[in-house]
């Protein structure tokens, strides 16, 4: 009778396990697996962030709302530049299958590159998930898309080209010899030209998108990271993460203006840019100087600055130029900075290496 009551208690109370098994959940051998998890609450609507994490091989999804991670996506190997297609309806992120390298890092001795690995992620905003993945050309670092959306382009960082592609058909539709190390690559807002920088060479290469053809190179200052245009198409900046300087070049005709020497020694290392919706106001990244710096486009001088966290390097705007969101990459997390206040308001852990960020309304 006891032996009966005993097992009656356990089939109510789901209490029973064997602590003597070595299976570690505590369920003898042979036993059905334990009861799968609940399912997570359900995503909030609303604006997302979504953060490409280097050594995570995914990507963090946090809401703006609530300033939570809500999902993790797994992607492929070493996710870098990000791009929202112009629909939103899906986000591009490059991945490369070829080992970290760097400054001061002796590359002879790094693995060897995994050319299966590279492409170009599409993932889809509604489902959260990757749905496929395009053939890019060699160790993609960043990507544009063209705002019909029917196109690509890509830097091919260990080839020195860009490429230009088909996202329907992943065909491969142009490949353009760019400089050594190219890495940024961003559409003009006409979406007429695209600028791919190029690290070793410390130049900008200017892409006829109509017509796939090279139209010009222009000279700027060592290790040129990424380009942000005025949304009046007029002009382009350009930091030179070791000129401690920011180039402004006019983006229809491609000659250099004018070179913003900026303020702070040699932790102000300019990276990651972006240009505020109403073009006033420049933002850019300094990486270990862990600032995000603020230039007024109109005097082309610095105005501010906010400190964002550790290694920040990849920068975002909300459409209403309030905000502002940094990838912080030693820190393995995001900052959200008021840009009026010039402060930040949260910090939110994302993945491992956050590289990028996007924001999709």
């Amino acid at each position: 009778m006891k032996r009966l009551l005993f097992l009656a208690v356990c089939l109510l109370t789901a209490g029973c396990t064997n602590q003597s098994s070595s299976n570690p959940n505590g369920a003898a051998p042979g036993a059905a697996p334990a009861a799968a998890p609940a399912a997570p609450k359900e995503i909030p609507a609303g604006p997302k962030l979504y953060i490409s994490n280097e050594i995570g091989d995914d990507l963090s999804v946090i809401d703006v709302g609530t300033q939570q991670l809500v999902a993790t996506i797994k992607v492929g190997k070493r996710p870098r530049g990000l791009r929202l297609a112009p629909d939103g309806s899906v986000i591009y992120v490059a991945l490369s299958g070829s080992p970290i390298g760097g400054p001061n890092v002796d590359e002879s001795k790094l693995p060897p590159a995994d050319k299966a690995a590279d492409g170009i992620g599409v993932v889809s905003v509604k489902d959260m998930k990757l749905v496929r993945t395009i053939p890019s050309g060699s160790d993609p670092e960043q990507v544009a898309v063209t705002p019909d959306g029917k196109q690509l382009f890509v830097a091919n960082e260990d080839v020195g080209a860009a490429t230009a592609i088909d996202i329907e058909t992943g065909k491969v539709l142009a490949s353009f010899k760019v400089g050594d190390e190219p890495e940024g690559v961003n559409m003009r807002p006409d979406g007429r030209v695209v600028y791919v920088t190029s690290e070793g060479d410390n130049q900008v290469t200017a892409i006829d998108v109509v017509k796939l053809k090279l139209l010009k190179t222009i000279e700027v200052g060592p290790r040129p990271r990424s380009t942000a245009f005025l949304p009046d198409n007029s002009r382009a900046y350009v930091p030179s993460e070791t000129g401690q300087s920011i180039a402004v070049i006019d983006a229809k005709t491609h000659r250099l203006l004018q070179t913003i020497k900026l303020e702070g020694g040699a932790l102000v290392r300019p990276m990651g840019t972006a240009v505020s919706p109403d073009g006033k106001l420049l933002f850019a990244t300094t990486g270990r100087g862990k600032n995000v710096l603020f230039i007024d486009t109109k005097t082309n001088m610095q105005v501010g600055q906010v400190e964002a966290g550790d290694r920040t390097w990849g920068i975002a705007v909300a459409p209403d130029g309030k905000t502002l969101f940094t990838a912080n990459g030693t820190s393995n997390d995001v900052s959200i900075i008021d840009v009026e206040g010039r402060k930040v308001v949260a910090k939110i852990k994302a993945g491992d290496r956050p590289w990028g960020v996007v924001y999709v309304p």
